[in-house]
């Protein structure tokens, strides 16, 4: 009896190493395999604004570490909800990302009567890529026929021509609507609001002289400010930006006090997406980000690089879901 059973335990005990080494085996092989096809980051925002430019920033080393094409796929539309309520339902494989911002996992929760997507639960935050003030920004030559050479100067003839000067923003529900829409709140002015479908073709209309203000991410509006067509009248920050130390904030140039609406973007991937593959992500981009190619293009343009881990992004978010809800409020904005 002893023998039979000592013999059992021991066939026992074999067949369960050998269940043990194939799950490690195939784990290993789960983690080896991904990704066995293109991965798409889906940007929400049409091409030329900064999201875009973030996205085609990390994509190449990507595409070089992990050994397949990394395809930047803009999905424009409604404030950047159009793309991430389509990542929001894409399975979570690792094959479809988004590069979120400020405007789909921060604003648009409080902004919006109705979000087709949920920013905390059907998302998993990957890592925050970059971190930038927007700009306040004029068409250079509608600003020398005004004679508006400052914050001060511009909120004086707004007031005087309530409804003159038309606003261009990248999409209802984005920072740089709300940045707006916080001026006007606080400075008592109006211009009518005109939204795109990105940064990009807003600054097409701002550089040809169709739109008159626009409070753009500093990356997107930088070569023009360069080129000397768009005017930067003042960053939206708290602090000045170290890619334009001459333009002042709009605490020092219009008075208004206590003024802060900055931007970030970030990646993340459909809510299931297997640990393993968001933690290698994560590594990748942060390394990326770490290059001294990209770090000193991004400082360059007015971006800080993150590269922070999965848990200290979704702790971002949710804090910034906090901010931006008293702020929303405050400004009195609302899409329906």
């Amino acid at each position: 009896m002893n023998v039979n059973f000592n013999k059992n335990r021991r066939l026992a005990l074999a067949i369960w190493s050998m269940f043990a080494i194939f799950s490690v085996a195939l784990t290993s092989h789960a983690q080896t395999t991904w990704p066995t096809k293109p991965v798409r980051i889906v940007v929400p925002f049409a091409p030329g604004g900064t999201t875009d430019l973030l996205a085609r920033a990390v994509a190449p080393d990507l595409s070089k570490a992990f050994g397949q094409p990394f395809i930047v796929d803009n999905r424009a539309g409604a404030g950047g909800n159009v793309g991430a309520e389509a990542v929001a339902k894409s399975p979570g494989d690792g094959y479809t990302l988004l590069m979120g911002t400020v405007g789909t996992h921060g604003i648009n929760t409080s902004l919006y009567s109705k979000l087709p997507y949920d920013p905390v639960k059907d998302f998993v935050p990957i890592t925050l890529v970059a971190g930038v003030p927007n700009v306040m920004v004029m068409n250079a030559e509608k600003a020398k026929t005004l004679g508006i050479q400052n914050v001060r100067d511009f909120i004086q003839y707004a007031k005087a021509n309530p409804g003159k000067l038309n606003m261009a923003s990248s999409g209802n529900g984005t920072s740089i609507h709300l940045a707006g829409e916080l001026f006007k709140s606080m400075s008592g002015t109006f211009m009518l609001h005109i939204p795109y479908r990105g940064s990009g073709p807003a600054l097409l209309d701002m550089v040809s002289g169709n739109m008159d203000v626009m409070f753009d991410n500093l990356p997107s509006s930088m070569p023009q400010i360069k080129a000397g067509k768009l005017k930067a009248l003042a960053v939206t920050s708290a602090q000045r930006s170290a890619a334009l130390p001459d333009v002042p904030t709009l605490e020092e140039a219009g008075g208004l006090k206590g003024f802060d609406a900055t931007s970030w973007f970030g990646l993340l991937a459909p809510a299931g997406t297997p640990p393993d593959v968001v933690n290698r992500l994560q590594q990748e981009v942060a390394k990326a980000l770490g290059t001294p190619a990209i770090k000193e293009r991004l400082l360059a343009q007015g971006a800080i690089p993150s590269g922070n881990t999965p848990q200290e992004f979704a702790r971002f978010i949710d804090s910034e879901i906090r901010k931006w809800a008293v702020v929303v409020k405050a400004s009195g904005a609302k899409v329906d």
